[in-house]
């Protein structure tokens, strides 16, 4: 247990982890400036106060640009009063214009992001206040915010896109949602967590085991819907972090129970090379069954809520994947 509410089980191994973690600690006293940039010193200088009364607000980016910030978003939504918007793909815009103020945060570190130059290009209009999140160097994003006179902030480039959630690129999109930006700023306190250390050593040490045995597509099984843009963001952290020389996990989510009545036949009995991660969060809220529509054969779901039957599911497929031996 990392904190009263979130409970982790590892793959239970036999093997040592002193290696790894002896290489973590490596990593953590290099003073590696992607990590200095996830801690409470990384100072971010930029006063938002003349955009803090837009209510509509779109983050337009393709990946690391805007997946973290999305997950904040999804997670604490019920806190915030504005309206956010994900530009994160391509698509055919319907010819309706809004009267409404929009201020665009228009989001690429390298500031030629051919999908972002095109959705800003569609989206923007007079009305609206921009501002612009690049390399502090010359690209389109930068010529283009220089012609519509707007802000620009510049993306560090020591950050990855991927690693950016906690830099101005994430940090500033959660103060304009009234979040306080320095709470998230929780590295230098996880990094002291002997429970956090232990997990992700024993977590690292379980994949490497994995691999060695060919097991090479990590394999999420979700029942929790809300967080889809949080697995989102997983897949590509894993894919452009490890995907290298030929190397690397294939990260696949599965949503569930959905994903029941289609791909779950083939984990069951098809390819061999999967490994498995469970992930389920409870709903204090519910929707609970109606039981005057509930008919006698069914009578095992009465007084149940969409949390329970959820769960019920997921110990039944746990259960059936421990049978047939497979790494969960």
């Amino acid at each position: 247990m990392l904190t009263s509410g979130i409970n982790f089980k590892n793959f239970k191994l036999k093997s040592s982890n002193l290696k790894i973690k002896k290489e973590l600690f490596s990593i953590l006293n290099n003073k590696n400036e992607v990590l200095l940039s996830l801690g409470q010193n990384y100072k971010i200088n930029f006063n938002l106060n003349k955009y803090k009364n837009f209510k509509n607000i779109r983050i337009i980016g393709m990946g690391g640009s805007t997946l973290g910030t999305q997950t904040i978003y999804d997670f604490l939504k019920h806190k915030i009063k504005k309206k956010f918007f994900f530009i994160d793909n391509l698509q055919n815009y319907k010819k309706k214009e809004s009267k409404q103020k929009y201020l665009n945060l228009i989001v690429s570190k390298s500031g030629n992001t051919i999908e972002t130059i095109v959705n800003s290009n569609i989206l923007i209009r007079k009305q609206d206040k921009n501002i612009f999140i690049t390399e502090n160097k010359k690209n389109y994003l930068h010529d283009l915010a220089e012609k519509l006179k707007a802000e620009v902030i510049h993306h560090n480039n020591f950050i990855g896109g991927r690693y950016s959630v906690l830099s101005e690129v994430g940090m500033i999109p959660s103060e304009l949602m009234g979040l306080n930006s320095k709470k998230f700023k929780q590295f230098n306190y996880l990094i002291k967590n002997k429970k956090f250390i232990n997990c992700l050593v024993s977590n690292v040490n379980a994949t490497l085991s994995l691999i060695k045995k060919k097991k090479f597509n990590s394999i999420i099984i979700n029942y929790d819907e809300k967080s889809e843009n949080l697995f989102k963001w997983y897949q590509q952290l894993i894919a452009e972090s490890l995907g290298k020389k030929k190397k690397g996990l294939l990260p696949i989510v599965s949503n569930m129970p959905k994903d029941n009545h289609s791909v779950m036949q083939l984990y069951l009995d098809g390819f061999k090379n999967n490994f498995f991660t469970f992930f389920y969060v409870h709903e204090n809220n519910s929707k609970r069954i109606k039981n005057n529509f509930i008919l006698p054969s069914h009578n095992f779901l009465k007084n149940k809520n969409v949390s329970n039957i959820l769960y019920a599911q997921k110990k039944a497929t746990e259960n059936v994947f421990k049978k047939k031996k497979y790494s969960i």
